[in-house]
């Protein structure tokens, strides 16, 4: 009996269906007509028995709509933190409920052995301290991350010792919002901590000392257009006091006074010039400073005030009426 012989690519070729005769190779996931099954992990065409297996990128577990203000259980772990020593491959176990977490005598069946080095630990306190400082004067994740990174150069070279976590992290994200252009006052900083003025100070320049960094000079305009907008004032306003501070600093009307003080003088000259006056309490609250501050710096620039205004600005009160204080 002769072999069968086996039938010619063009024979096979005519056997297969019209959709599926391309040069090209056939694939279920991209075809038009395949059916996606997770239930037995495969994706097949209907018309010819093509199949592929795939994998179920979904959750674990079910999710129902009443638990949604639970913790989803579909991903276990938390997200990789770079900045810990291994602490991202460690698994903490939770406090048990179910009387099956509990042995007879009333302890917990399963404890937390403490993989966590010390370091470890401190960082991690520090990084929660750090973003719930960032959260309450809305500080965006960059400045975060450098603070976090400011942190760990600071922790691992030991150079700060004696000195409080709280207090390095507070001097860093000082340093991180004038690295990143958004600098804070030590005022701002301090509302938001546990820690004095005096504290963060020091801490801040043992921290550019040890890391052998710098921070650029703080300007006026540095604080301007936060401090007009707490205060709500126009944008014709806050245009006519960020010109107002920076005449003065060019004219040297105000040596040695910090650009914070310069900055609430101005806003209260070009608001009083202004239909939209706020008083001295009014800005010293916004700018963090005290209201003999702003008047000795206003003392300083108001003998020339007509060269401090721009040419463009209109005047509600001329500048001979002006308060002379």
């Amino acid at each position: 009996m002769s072999e069968r012989e086996p039938p010619s690519p063009s024979s096979a070729a005519r056997a297969l269906p019209s959709f599926l005769q391309t040069p090209q190779a056939v694939s279920a996931h991209t075809h038009p007509h395949s059916t996606t099954r997770f239930n037995v992990g495969t994706c097949g065409l209907d018309r010819c028995g093509l199949c592929d297996r795939v994998i179920d990128v979904g959750s674990e577990w079910r999710t129902f709509s009443n638990e949604k203000a639970q913790k989803d259980p579909s991903r276990v772990g938390d997200a990789q933190n770079p900045l810990l020593n291994g602490g991202d491959l460690t698994t903490m176990i939770g406090k048990g409920t179910g009387s099956a977490s509990f042995d007879e005598f009333g302890n917990s069946k399963y404890q937390n052995r403490r993989t966590m080095s010390s370091s470890d630990r401190a960082m991690l306190h520090a990084f929660k301290e750090i973003s719930t400082m960032a959260d309450r004067i809305n500080l965006p994740r960059n400045i975060v991350d450098r603070t976090n990174n400011l942190f760990k150069q600071v922790y691992e070279q030991k150079s700060l010792k004696g000195r409080a976590n709280d207090a390095i992290a507070s001097a860093c994200l000082y340093i991180a919002c004038r690295q990143e252009g958004v600098p804070r006052t030590f005022k701002e900083i301090c509302a938001v901590s546990r820690i004095s003025k005096k504290e963060i100070g020091r801490c801040f320049k043992l921290i550019l000392k040890a890391l052998e960094t710098s921070v650029d000079l703080i300007t006026t305009g540095d604080f301007m257009s936060r401090f007009c907008s707490n205060l709500g004032l126009p944008k014709q306003v806050q245009m006519a006091a960020t010109f107002i501070a920076r005449k003065a600093v060019e004219l040297d009307l105000v040596p040695g006074r910090s650009p914070i003080s310069v900055a609430a003088a101005a806003i209260y000259m070009a608001s009083q010039a202004s239909a939209e006056k706020k008083t001295q309490k009014e800005i010293g609250d916004i700018a963090g400073v005290a209201d003999v501050t702003i008047r000795q710096s206003y003392r300083l620039i108001y003998p020339r005030a007509a060269e401090l205004f721009p040419p463009d600005f209109k005047f509600d009160t001329p500048v001979d009426k002006l308060p002379q204080l």
